[in-house]
């Protein structure tokens, strides 16, 4: 499929309701730049996703891997307590593949772009003699009324909650859930909006990583108890250390990490107000020098996925 079929195929698909009068989208694809009207504060989020590293078009579909791309952008929003708006999707292709991969990309794009209510505003396709490269960015706003969740807001007393279970999210010959998972939109709303949460961040490298992420930026030190980690029955292993070392280490879990008072947070574990999705807590925040540890004072010395290798994420 040309460049210019795949574009007129992408215009053809996106929703014509998006860019409807009093929306927040004033012009999507077909012109040289799309227009948007955002709140005074605008929250925006980029992901480059990479075949052979993200994802592996020898196993996965290629709609898969297309939705992966839009929904870890979603989930870095879900994290900060915003509301998406629209995306702009670029895509490279190798120029040896099958004339319907982009297409096939875009399709599932898409089609979690409808879920979730988001316009895609434009982007760019091109071809190449590399692997596929897929590059979303997604602009947001806050929620009404509220101020943005940020990683430095945890403070000395806090617990430390965390939404679902860990572990196993590339599941069986690597093609599991990190491919399919839901980004947090609706649980954040629903968290942010009813109670006082103090910081939040996505699992995105594995708590084992996002904890110190959020420990660093709050200018605290994160204890874990070692039986709470709530470990997914993706998890393959059967020794229990084991199974607790692949939840805090195998990212992409997507999951929502979050820090709250005392009290809120008590509320919080006894309302369980995201339905089906479970709200545990797993540690608490203490003052000191930023930094992951036991409850027992043994540092935690594993740390989850990290950008810059290569392990077929």
């Amino acid at each position: 499929m040309a460049e210019l079929e795949l574009i007129e195929w992408i215009k053809s698909r996106i929703n014509s309701e998006a860019a409807k009068a009093g929306g927040p989208v004033i012009l999507g694809p077909g012109d040289d730049a799309g227009v948007v009207k955002l709140a005074p504060t605008t929250v925006a989020a980029a992901d480059m996703l990479l075949d052979g590293v993200h994802f592996d078009l020898h196993t996965t579909p290629p709609g898969l891997a297309g939705r992966k791309a839009l929904a870890v952008n979603l989930s870095d929003l879900a994290a900060m307590g915003a509301v998406p708006v629209c995306a702009l999707v670029s895509v490279a292709l190798p120029q040896d593949g099958a004339p319907s991969l982009g297409r096939d990309i875009m399709t599932g794009i898409l089609e979690l772009a409808q879920e979730c209510g988001v316009a895609i505003l434009g982007g760019d396709t091109n071809s190449w003699h590399g692997k596929t490269v897929i590059a979303v960015t997604v602009l947001g706003q806050p929620l009404p009324g509220k101020e943005l969740l940020l990683r430095s807001g945890a403070q000395p007393g806090d617990w430390l909650l965390v939404t679902g279970a860990l572990g196993g999210s590339l599941g069986p010959e690597r093609r599991g859930r990190h491919l399919t998972f839901s980004p947090r939109l609706e649980e954040a709303a629903t968290l942010h909006l009813n109670f006082a949460l103090t910081s939040m961040i996505d699992v995105s490298d594995g708590v084992a990583t996002d904890a110190r992420h959020l420990a660093k930026e709050s200018n605290v030190s994160v204890w874990l108890e070692r039986n709470s980690i709530p470990v997914s029955s993706d998890v393959a292993y059967s020794n229990g250390e084991d199974r607790v070392m692949r939840a805090l280490c195998d990212g992409e879990d997507f999951e929502l990490l979050f820090t709250a008072a005392p009290d809120t947070a008590r509320k919080i574990l006894q309302a369980q107000p995201l339905g089906g999705v479970a709200v545990t807590r797993i540690g608490e925040v203490r003052a000191g020098a930023p930094g992951l540890f036991w409850m027992d004072g043994q540092p935690v010395e594993a740390r989850g996925y990290e950008h810059g290798t290569v392990d077929g994420r």
